[in-house]
């Protein structure tokens, strides 16, 4: 049984045998953040005029700690917590951590799902469709391992483009369920057209292909893929989808449904700005019986159509849980479109720059529906991983940038690029001149 449902149970029982309310006993869940107050945005604003309003971006960024080390323009690992986030975070660890059991069978249960509820709205779905995961990582192996549709001969795709351990677990069905697991090369440079010609071509090639694993935003070079067009596509054929919006999700103005697809792994402490450790499961409504109960899992309240019996994580990060819904309150406070439209012009102020520099390749794409605040570079002639972990450790050593390296593309290794909604333009022009300098060489 999974330990959520499991210690919901016992406090039911435990709270009918007591002759007195958990609260009463001093467990009763604090005072959530408050938001920060920003400054005023003029009615008819647009997310990309205010993208350039310098006072707001710089409000936005004083609510964070950041490092003054480097430039640090590696923030798609995870993202930093806010001020207020971090304040609640460690206000929650703390009552953790004084109540211990008494907190964790009696209130957490109750409040596990209120954080369940506020990520199924933020996310645009039904909170019997999620099950909170500790990452996308875990939700999509549990997606990937536990699809049970495929039998013995069966196809299943993935590309260049998809993170590292979900093509390792993709490549694992063949072991698992006897299917032919078969791989693409996104093409460079990339256009929306031949990226969707590159899937329709592998769905003609493979008449046998049922599933495919699809990266919304790549971890690579940061191309967002026309993941609702090529899972129509899919579904016409018959074929599955199972999405990886790790880097899609918090930075992109959308929601779940935009996906056009019936499974997706979530990260949300990457854009959301929740604390490390939370992430969810999406299976629509009425595909859940499609992926396996975590290794004999017993039935939930809904039979097999429980979703929370796909994931079995042991004892959680409780005040990880109990901060979710700050991050979300504050990612909405700020606005998810204002979010995208401000890390688009950061990314945009570097590599626009970088495509004139004489030894510079860029990769990345100018149409804005392939682009997110991700994107890559590397020296012409130089992909090999060597190459690029050199040119990381040089941007570092001589001129105090931290990018990081990348490997995976079929083209070759590349430096990755990701600034944050906190991150002054100044630091990508820094980059720039930087780029300038090494390119010289």
């Amino acid at each position: 049984m999974n330990p959520q449902r499991r210690a919901l149970l016992c406090a039911g029982s435990l709270a009918a045998a007591l002759p007195f309310s958990a609260s009463a006993a001093g467990a009763a869940p604090l005072a959530a953040a408050v938001l920060p107050p920003l400054p005023k945005v003029p009615a008819g604003t647009t997310p990309e005029m205010l993208a350039t309003d310098q006072a707001y971006w710089q409000a936005v960024a004083a609510q964070y700690d950041t490092t003054d080390a480097v430039v640090q323009l590696d923030n798609a690992f995870w993202g930093s917590m806010a001020r207020p986030v971090l304040a609640h975070y460690e206000q929650q660890l703390s009552m953790v951590n004084r109540d211990n059991a008494w907190y964790a069978r009696m209130r957490f249960p109750a409040d596990f799902e209120a954080a369940r509820g506020a990520a199924a709205r933020a996310l645009g779905v039904a909170v019997d469709e999620i099950v909170l995961t500790r990452g996308a990582t875990e939700a999509l192996q549990v997606l990937i391992a536990g699809y049970n549709r495929l039998q013995s001969g069966d196809t299943v795709l993935y590309a260049d483009i998809d993170y590292d351990n979900m093509i390792t677990v993709t490549r694992w069905l063949q072991q698992r369920r006897g299917a032919e697991v078969v791989s693409i090369a996104i093409p460079e440079p990339f256009t929306h057209d031949n990226v969707i010609a590159a899937y329709v071509a592998a769905m003609e090639r493979h008449p046998k292909l049922k599933l495919m694993l699809l990266t919304h935003v790549n971890h690579r070079n940061g191309m967002v893929l026309p993941v609702a067009e090529i899972s129509r596509l899919a579904r016409a054929r018959g074929i599955d989808v199972i999405v990886d919006t790790a880097h899609g999700f918090g930075q992109l103005d959308m929601t779940i449904p935009d996906l056009q697809a019936d499974f997706a792994g979530i990260n949300l402490h990457k854009w959301i700005g929740a604390p490390v450790g939370v992430g969810a499961a999406y299976i629509k409504r009425g595909r859940v019986a499609d992926i396996d109960p975590y290794m004999g899992e017993q039935r939930g309240e809904k039979g097999n159509e429980d979703i929370r019996t796909r994931v079995h994580t042991g004892t959680v990060n409780f005040a990880a849980y109990l901060s979710l819904p700050t991050a979300l309150d504050l990612h909405a406070h700020i606005g998810v479109a204002n979010k995208q439209a401000r890390l688009r012009l950061l990314r945009n102020r570097w590599v626009e720059a970088a495509r004139g520099i004489d030894g510079i390749e860029v990769l990345a794409s100018s149409d804005p529906r392939l682009a997110s605040a991700i994107a890559s570079f590397r020296l012409k002639g130089k992909a090999s991983v060597a190459d690029n972990f050199a040119l990381s450790k040089k941007l570092v050593q001589e001129h105090g940038i931290f990018a990081v390296p990348r490997d995976g593309l079929a083209s070759g290794a590349c430096v990755r690029v990701t600034p944050g909604i906190f991150t002054p333009e100044s630091h990508l022009d820094r980059l720039v001149d930087a780029l300038r300098q090494v390119a010289r060489r």
